[in-house]
């Protein structure tokens, strides 16, 4: 069989041409989603009269076996047939003869594509989301485990403020909400059909758009028929999407990495979720966080990919938008895979719930209660701020603690200062007088993992 868009040429493809140009190894995987958006095209055409009954049958019919042929092995997927339209619809008239040339009526291999994307992602982003959803239930019961696990915050990479590990993990559980919100928000643009759109300017063929995109339980149609197949804004807003997903794991895996070091003595991953070194037999390896920090860089570089393939493209479709499948397969992918790690990872990593109780005792870290305290004794919050930090001065040139420092010390540098501020430099203490809302405070945390189990 000819390709499908040669019949004004003389001569067939040269052979290297075709094979630099074929798609098929890639857009393969859209053999589900192309055969979907045929019947439902089939069954418009015959609703409107455009083919017979007799004949929408017959390719419907044939449709359904070559998607068994390929999913069986049996329909091998080569780059001689060009791309995954092209390898179907030359299967279809092998099958059933001239009555297979009648499906491409009224239809361009720019709206097919369009279509098969829209259908791809559609199905990616609701997996996608129940992936995401994972992930978070996974966190909420770590979090619910180490509700009075107490560890130093950080800004900066430095000591901040004493926080309940359950806190922390909390905060990602926000960040992956908001990755479901964005998904579930594209969900509203990617579910419209272009198809029926043709190469660009619609069609002279009755077709009924509306019916197929129906029938696709799509919500309604891209209304222009240049945007239908010249848009590629929602596959680059679903890679966006997926950045920030890879964003928030590269954190977590970032984090992951510092606390399972010696020097934190936090983290312990399991053996089945580390690695070795060939060197040096003490070794034991965050591999899998740095893996998914490390592919972090792919998803970004399909953004950017697909972005610059975009960049400077005029209306309406142009052969270089067949790359976009390349980068959107490669983020869905690698961000499905880098979630359920991870998931898996942090079921298999064991936190020292006791590793920071003793060393945070009296620790810096507690000098805003001090500060705290000056303002409740009306002291203002600028001056009370200068007064610690002579004080954290001084705990630094004597290289002590902020509880080893007598009342006296205290007194020299500020009269406000009484016994009562050595009920301070416990870090349970600071965290249970956290009043504001969303705070480390334990009751602020059993509210906020009540609120996501409702939620998740």
């Amino acid at each position: 069989m000819m390709a499908l868009w040669n019949s004004r040429f003389k001569k067939q493809l040269a052979e290297s041409a075709l094979k630099f140009s074929s798609s098929i190894d890639i857009d393969g995987k859209l053999f589900n989603e192309d055969i979907d958006g045929s019947i439902a095209h089939v069954k418009m055409l015959s609703k409107q009269k455009i083919i017979s009954k007799t004949d929408e049958k017959k390719i419907i019919n044939a449709l359904d076996e070559i998607r068994k042929e390929i999913i069986n092995g049996k329909l091998k997927l080569d780059w001689k047939k060009e791309d995954i339209h092209s390898a179907i619809e030359e299967r279809l008239v092998e099958k059933i003869g001239e009555t297979g040339k009648r499906l491409h009526t009224a239809r361009s291999r720019n709206d097919q594509i369009a279509l098969d994307e829209r259908l791809y992602m559609r199905k990616e982003i609701l997996d996608l989301v129940k992936v995401v959803l994972s992930l978070q239930k996974v966190l909420l019961k770590l979090a619910e485990e180490h509700k009075s696990t107490v560890i130093p915050g950080y800004t900066h990479l430095q000591r901040a403020q004493p926080i309940l590990f359950a806190h922390h993990l909390l905060a990602y559980i926000e960040m992956f909400q908001r990755d479901k919100e964005r998904l579930n928000d594209l969900l509203k643009r990617v579910n419209k059909s272009p198809l029926g759109a043709a190469a660009f300017a619609g069609t002279s063929i009755n077709i009924d758009r509306n019916f197929s995109a129906k029938l696709l339980k799509m919500d309604g149609i891209v209304e222009n028929s240049i945007d239908a197949v010249s848009d590629r804004d929602t596959l680059i807003e679903f890679i966006s999407a997926c950045s920030i997903i890879m964003m928030h794991l590269s954190r977590l895996s970032e984090e992951l990495i510092l606390w399972s070091s010696q020097e934190f003595s936090f983290a312990s991953f399991d053996d089945e979720y580390a690695t070795g070194s060939s060197l040096m037999p003490q070794k034991k390896n965050p591999d899998f966080a740095e893996l998914i920090r490390g592919k972090t860089g792919r998803v970004y570089g399909s953004l950017i990919g697909l972005l610059t393939i975009m960049k400077a493209l005029p209306l309406a479709y142009n052969r270089d938008m067949q790359e976009d499948k390349f980068h959107l397969f490669n983020a869905v992918e690698t961000t499905k895979d880098c979630l359920k790690i991870m998931s898996e990872l942090l079921t298999h990593t064991n936190f020292n719930k006791n590793r920071f109780d003793e060393e945070l005792v009296g620790d810096l870290s507690l000098a805003t209660d001090l500060v705290d305290y000056l303002v409740k004794k009306e002291v203002p919050f600028r001056k009370a701020h200068h007064i610690v930090g002579k004080i954290i001065s001084k705990c630094v040139e004597e290289n002590i603690k902020l509880h080893h420092l007598s009342l006296k010390d205290y007194k020299k540098i500020h009269p406000k200062f009484e016994n009562d501020i050595y009920n301070l430099f416990n870090p349970r203490t600071s965290i249970n007088n956290k009043k504001s809302a969303g705070s480390t405070s334990p009751k602020e945390i059993e509210k906020q993992i009540k609120n996501w189990k409702k939620v998740l």
